[in-house]
């Protein structure tokens, strides 16, 4: 069997791929009537006095919902909010795999953006978190920023900053390697959707000022009329701190002498010829899924000193699940009132900087998604950002976050 046909007989063996269960034991009248009624009465009423009290008191303190209308699912483009389903599920079980944080999908049969957004809204008592996911580009930034404004809690469109803070942990580790600074570094990326633009906003707060996004039909430029195809305001807003030489060509000129070039956009984007016209020791991440820009062995081949993709069957794997389970980790721990900049920042620099200098190697830049550090570091980097930047409710030392991190998620303490 192929990879498809074991996806479907495991779905089907198992239903799915989660199911709820009982914290407490419900053996006889006395576990009934505390674990319900009359004794719930009493948790009911201290919520009511402090809704506060809803996140020690019940499954909500971490709880997270993963929301989709389930147009746009992985490459599979508008499938719908039943088809989305299977990758909500299979994401609530990585949540819990490496965050041990419980999460549930949450599939909007609601195409409409602002019925999606008031269904959201209502829904916030529920959870410590929302995990917005496989939404059609622009609706989904005027979810997240909608959602942001109205909800108390974090709100995360992963697609876009979790694959940002993937790619550019990734850049980083492999600029510590090749010993290059990321202020001085020209980074060429190739794609302006969701998760390029991201990519780009995200490179930006970390340094990065020689960055150039190329989008389908051109390069991204500040007052251009890139070719009389009109910018989403995303965009508008990365073509202000971007290409500050104003250059405008191919993806073949631009990336000419750059240091890095990534790729969030369609297999084959990227060729060997653009791969040797780059500057010594090129870093070349090629993102594109199920198939990438450049496969990691022709990138390797025409001379890329680090090359990765979102593959598992490659070295150097861009992978959102060294992401997101520590950030939500890290945010409910300290009840953050949302991932703000300086948390995601937070997170690029735990992930980039895991890997001790004197083991970092051509094929080992990016931190697999099994090693045991990862999502505690990240917890405990984006708890101590919240802390820091006053969007913490409940402030906690991040050393006891990393620990109890580690601890939940590895089932032993940390040496």
């Amino acid at each position: 069997m192929d990879l498809r046909e074991e996806s479907m007989v495991l779905h089907e063996k198992y239903n799915g791929k989660i199911e709820t269960r009982a914290k407490v034991t419900l053996e006889n009248d006395h576990d009934l009537a505390i674990a319900y009624t009359p004794g719930v009465a009493q948790p009911c009423l201290a919520i009511k006095a402090d809704p506060d009290r809803s996140f020690d008191l019940t499954c909500r303190g971490n709880m997270v919902a993963i929301c989709t209308d389930g147009t746009r699912v992985l490459g599979l483009g508008n499938i719908g909010a039943r088809a989305a389903m299977p990758v909500m599920e299979g994401k609530a079980a990585l949540f819990r795999r490496f965050g041990a944080v419980d999460a549930v999908p949450v599939c909007i049969d609601e195409p409409d953006k602002d019925k999606f957004i008031a269904i959201v809204k209502s829904l916030q008592a529920n959870y410590a978190g929302i995990n917005l996911e496989d939404i059609q580009s622009p609706k989904c930034y005027d979810i997240e920023d909608e959602l942001k404004k109205e909800l108390e809690i974090p709100v995360f469109h992963d697609d876009q900053h979790g694959t940002a803070i993937a790619c550019v942990s990734a850049v980083m580790g492999a600029l510590r390697l090749v010993k290059k600074d990321i202020r001085t570094a020209k980074i060429v990326l190739n794609g302006g959707g969701a998760a390029g633009t991201a990519i780009g906003r995200l490179l930006v707060d970390c340094g990065a000022e020689n960055l150039t996004v190329m989008l389908h039909h051109g390069t991204l430029c500040e007052g251009h009329d890139n070719n009389g195809r009109p910018l989403d305001r995303v965009q508008e807003a990365l073509s202000k701190v971007t290409n500050r030489e104003k250059r405008l060509g191919s993806l073949a000129d631009i990336v000419k002498g750059a240091d890095v070039l990534l790729g969030v956009s369609a297999a084959g984007a990227f060729t060997q010829e653009m791969i040797r016209s780059m500057a010594p020791d090129a870093v070349v991440f090629a993102m594109a899924n199920p198939v990438p820009e450049i496969s990691y062995a022709d990138a390797k081949a025409a001379g890329a000193r680090v090359a990765g993709t979102g593959r598992s069957d490659t070295p150097n794997q861009v992978n959102n699940v060294n992401v997101f389970p520590g950030v939500f980790r890290g945010a409910i721990d300290v009840r953050a009132r949302e991932i703000n900049e300086a948390m995601k920042v937070a997170a690029v620099r735990a992930i980039a900087e895991l890997i001790p200098e004197e083991e970092l190697r051509e094929d080992y830049v990016v931190p697999n998604a099994f090693d045991k550090r990862v999502a505690p570091a990240v917890a405990a980097a984006v708890a101590r950002a919240a802390v820091e930047t006053g969007v913490a409710r409940a402030p906690k030392d991040p050393e006891v976050v990393l620990r109890e991190t580690y601890l939940r998620v590895n089932g032993v303490p940390m040496d």
